[in-house]
């Protein structure tokens, strides 16, 4: 039998290598601007068009690299971080595989211009499918500047797998905010479609998320700082009451590099504990600077996950190093034995010495001793420093009565008068079992727990879980709203402002007409808030921030591109942020108004998200039960 295994082409082995690396034009971001932080820039631009699809162009002002540099680094495993295989316990660069570009290069036209400060003339790269087109010398600012077009264009299975624009774009803006958050030192700027989406200046670790997530993030912010043997930590956590229903706000650094840990935001939500709302996640953004030894980041492809050499110990440092900034901020109560700040000595009484308090008293005082009074009055003070008291004798308590028989012959009638008695009749309301006269057909419901509705068929009895059906109820009516465009709006005497990310004002853009026909009216749309004027009628003001977090979290998690799909998602979410919830009481017109919309309803058995809206017992099945 002839042999069977061979050695794959460099083509092919590099778009299996791409696979690994690049999964999305987000990807492809990461590496480029990671390689622009390790050749030292101090300003990086990213220009986007089509959500990476079209053009993807890093530029920076780094060291640059010379004419055999720029060749090789496109070559697989080729790379100037590591020279030894103990070098990778001893990282503190970005890239160090020597695969990103090699991989890049196999599934895109990519086009490099780079430059040493110390050269006259930079060098200009063009490559096709891994296949150099052309090398040549170029008139270019020092630096390097790549350019990745028509991403996947030899690989249209991988192209057909891409979301629509709007989702890609989220995902490279996530990629973005992951690298410059680590390099707040470094001025980044952000275009696409010519555009600008972000500019970011050389600033501080607290004004670069304020920067990233708007001016209403400084508020929220709380300030994290440990020092220990094994790790440094830093950064700010969120307040408890800015606690959000998503995930999105929520960023570990290990060495500048992000990273996901549940371990790690285990430890977060633990210090957090009794602190925030059901379903609520903090947010928090923490840096952590260990031995590069003490760590191994070359377990993943995309280089996001870590193992640490003392995981318990770090678990513990971070938890307790959160909790004390809650408390040191006054954010949580904290119990200290130590001191109290509200029983310090006032600075001008440290030198004064105590006064002992001096006590006068009367021994002569006798309070049962009878006294003369003075005057008419019913009590007076005599000459002494203490009040006298008169003791009236039980004899004279018939002075009480005088003059009493004659007021109420005045003003009340006598006593053997019952002229004016009224009697209190008591109305009978009720009885405890109807009577035959009552309707034969008249329904009636009862609330269970104040979580179920039962009420009474006439093969047996229906119980309705309330939350459930309410949901239905509104879903369908959301959707025959968005798809008429007839919803009935409720203006807001004061507009209602409330801030979020750039991301999420994106992600609200999408949908913004499908809300404006569930009865939403938008007021002005800034870069970092938005302007509610109007709310459906099925609202209530205070509803509508937890409704849009509910929708924005709905939305990244199952990011719809289009169309009815996009009305499904967004009828679905509404319905499940404002329906009735369990534990709410409702009146016995509620009650029955909910069953009678409930089977009006096309598909009332099942909610939106085919959970059941009611259960039914029969007669028989009742019987079985006795």
């Amino acid at each position: 039998m002839s042999d069977i295994i061979q050695l794959l082409p460099d083509h092919v082995a590099n778009q299996i290598a791409a696979g690994e690396v690049v999964q999305r034009p987000a990807s492809v971001v990461k590496e480029l601007l990671e390689n622009a932080i390790d050749a030292q820039a101090t300003h990086i631009k990213l220009i986007i068009k089509e959500a990476g699809k079209t053009l993807i162009q890093v530029i920076d002002n780094g060291s640059g690299m010379s004419v055999t540099d720029a060749r090789l680094s496109f070559e697989r495993h080729a790379t100037s971080k590591i020279k030894a295989a103990e070098d990778l316990f001893e990282l503190n660069t970005k890239g160090f595989r020597g695969e990103a570009l090699a991989s890049i290069a196999a599934i895109a036209h990519v086009e490099l211009k780079t430059k040493q400060e110390e050269d006259e003339v930079g060098t200009e790269i063009n490559i096709e499918g891994s296949e150099v087109i052309s090398q040549e010398v170029c008139v270019t600012p020092k630096g390097t500047s790549i350019s990745v077009k028509n991403l996947f264009y030899n690989i249209p299975a991988r192209r057909n797998f891409l979301k629509s624009n709007a989702v890609e774009l989220r995902h490279i803006i996530d990629e973005f905010h992951r690298v410059t958050m680590a390099h707040h030192s470094i001025k980044f700027d952000m275009y696409h479609n010519g555009s600008e989406i972000f500019n970011l200046p050389i600033s501080n670790c607290r004004q670069r998320i304020v920067n990233i997530f708007g001016g209403k993030t400084n508020e929220k912010l709380v300030p994290v700082k440990e020092e220990t043997d094994l790790v440094t930590i830093s950064g700010f956590i969120g307040k408890p009451e800015y606690a959000k229903r998503t995930r999105g706000e929520q960023f570990f650094f290990v060495n500048n590099r992000f990273i996901k840990s549940g371990y790690l935001n285990h430890a977060v939500n633990a210090a957090f504990e009794g602190l925030l709302k059901d379903k609520a996640h903090p947010s928090y953004f923490v840096y952590l600077t260990v031995d590069p030894k003490s760590i191994d980041i070359n377990i993943h492809p995309t280089k996001t996950e870590i193992k640490f050499e003392d995981e318990h110990a770090l678990y513990a440092m971070l938890r307790a190093s959160i909790k004390h900034s809650l408390g040191q901020f006054n954010v949580a109560p904290v119990l200290d034995f130590n001191r109290d700040a509200s029983m310090d000595t006032p600075y001008e009484y440290k030198s004064k010495t105590a006064q002992t308090p001096t006590i006068e008293v009367d021994r002569n005082f006798n309070p049962f001793k009878e006294e003369k009074v003075s005057g008419s009055g019913g009590g007076s003070f005599s000459g002494k420093s203490h009040a006298s008291f008169k003791k009236e004798s039980a004899g004279d308590w018939e002075n009480l009565y005088v003059g009493l028989e004659s007021e109420m012959t005045t003003t009340k009638p006598t006593e053997n008068d019952f002229s004016s008695v009224e009697f209190e009749s008591t109305e009978v309301t009720g009885s405890l079992f109807e009577s035959d006269e009552k309707k034969v057909g008249h329904h009636t419901t009862y609330q269970l727990r104040k979580k179920y509705i039962v009420t009474t068929i006439k093969s047996g009895m229906v119980i309705v879980n309330q939350h459930r059906a309410h949901q239905r109820i509104l879903y369908e009516e959301l959707l025959r709203n968005i798809t008429m465009a007839s919803a009935v709006s409720q203006q807001l005497l004061f507009p209602l402002t409330l801030s979020f990310t750039k991301k999420e004002i994106e992600l609200l853009t999408t949908v913004k007409e499908q809300l404006e026909n569930t009865g939403f009216v938008f007021g002005e749309l800034s870069p970092g808030e938005v302007e509610i004027t109007g709310i459906p009628s099925v609202t209530s003001e205070k509803e509508v921030a937890q409704l849009l977090e509910q929708l924005i979290s709905d939305l990244e998690e199952e990011v719809p591109d289009s169309g009815f799909s996009q009305t499904d998602l967004l009828a679905r979410s509404i319905s499940k942020s404002i329906a009735v919830r369990a534990g709410v009481e409702l009146a016995s017109e509620q009650q029955q108004y909910m069953v009678n919309s409930l089977f009006a309803c096309t598909e009332p058995t099942i909610t939106p998200n085919n959970k059941p809206t009611f259960i039914t017992l029969t007669v028989d099945e009742i019987d079985k039960k006795f």
